[in-house]
């Protein structure tokens, strides 16, 4: 490969994250390289420590070439958030963001280079879904999966574009910055969080491509990136208003009363066990099942794993049924002052919510103290993004 002139102002920069993706980094450079001929680039791979030596790999790569550079996150995990990390660390006017899978044409980058800037644009969009674009050999539970995503991301986008949950695209880097400050920064899909955290209306365009099929690795779509997503769409939904982490606690709360109801009719109907025995059990069965998807949803940026399960069950089991006793006795002190029943009651319940939240972030899902080493290996890594001031 040609190496750049030192010095040369790097017009480009081509933002891939990476997770057991090794065998893809030398084919997509060699595309890069022909793509971007006549073009000063850089490509920032941005790894989250994968078991395949990909950034090992990738760091060989750049000692030979100055075009290319290596981020190694060390006990943190994300798309977005390595996306923002790697564009942060960039000192280009505008950046691309892709996959490292090869399913994104890198051969249509000049042309969305040329729209930005002609346009005076502060994104272009890579799209799959208008005339002259195709999702390809996609599975169909994937393609209605990402236009399902699509519908529910215009709630909060406030811009008409086809894609929405497009990963591949070029921003300009001022645009960027001024929006950074009120994205999420988690989740998979970060173009929706740049669209729906713009100051400002976004100026946009759109191109066309053909997405490719995957030949090497596996896709890193799963439930726990679905379950990023909906974190994000609700936040961007009540973040203004209400602490995200609060209604997606009450939203849990809301499925663990299904849960009650549907365990509570199962015994005492079907099954002919004594009432009292049967709130038991569903009362158990309901608070099991909101710790475990308060793990895995609320405080996924905490989440217990391992031993740390059991304790936290019992400390959540403790401080929920003191948030119940909360609720009645609430309840009866406003019932007694002759408050409406139903006033009383929802007041309760309204208590008991901010109770279990609150105690339960103290204690379940506190916050643990990060060593002194692993601090110094993030800071020295990439500088700590994914937070936002309240607006």
């Amino acid at each position: 490969m040609k190496l750049p002139c030192v010095g040369a102002s790097i017009e480009l920069a081509v933002v891939i994250p990476t997770y057991n993706e090794r065998e893809n980094v030398a084919p997509l450079l060699t595309a890069l390289e022909i793509a971007l001929a006549g073009i000063e680039w850089e490509a920032v791979f941005v790894d989250d420590s994968s078991p395949d030596g990909t950034a090992e790999y990738t760091r060989r790569v750049a000692a030979t070439d100055r075009r290319v550079r290596v981020l190694e996150r060390i006990g943190r995990r994300g798309l977005s958030s390595a996306c923002i990390e790697g564009m942060l660390a960039t000192p280009a006017r505008y950046i691309a963001v892709m996959d490292a899978d090869l399913q994104h044409d890198e051969s249509i980058l000049p042309r969305m280079l040329e729209k930005v800037k002609s346009g005076n644009l502060d994104i272009v969009i890579a799209t799959r879904k208008i005339v002259g674009g195709s999702m390809g050999q996609t599975s169909r539970q994937r393609t209605r999966l990402s236009d399902r995503g699509a519908q529910v991301s215009r709630l909060i986008c406030r811009c008409d574009v086809s894609d929405p949950m497009s990963g591949f695209f070029l921003v300009d880097s001022r645009f960027f910055r001024r929006s950074l400050p009120y994205t999420t920064g988690t989740g998979f899909k970060i173009l929706v969080d740049l669209l729906a955290s713009s100051p400002r209306p976004v100026q946009i365009a759109e191109v066309p491509y053909h997405f490719r099929n995957r030949e090497r690795g596996e896709s890193k779509l799963d439930i726990k990136a679905e379950l990023e997503y909906v974190y994000l769409i609700v936040d961007k939904l009540v973040g203004k208003v209400l602490p995200t982490q609060f209604v997606l606690f009450g939203l849990v709360g809301s499925l663990g009363l299904i849960v009650h109801v549907g365990v509570l009719a199962a015994l005492y109907y079907s099954a002919q066990v004594s009432f009292t025995l049967s709130q038991v059990m569903a009362t158990a069965c309901a608070m099991t099942f909101n710790f475990l998807l308060n793990n895995l949803v609320t405080f996924r940026d905490r989440r217990l794993r391992g031993w740390r399960i059991a304790s936290g069950l019992i400390t959540f089991y403790i401080a929920c049924s003191l948030g119940a006793l909360v609720n009645v006795s609430f309840a009866q002190f406003l019932l007694h002052y002759r408050i409406p029943w139903y006033l009383a009651g929802i007041s309760g319940m309204a208590i008991s919510a901010v109770w279990n939240y609150g105690v339960n972030t103290i204690l379940t899902w506190r916050r643990e103290r990060v060593r002194s080493y692993e601090a110094k290996v993030c800071f020295e890594s990439a500088p700590s993004v994914g937070s936002r001031p309240s607006t």
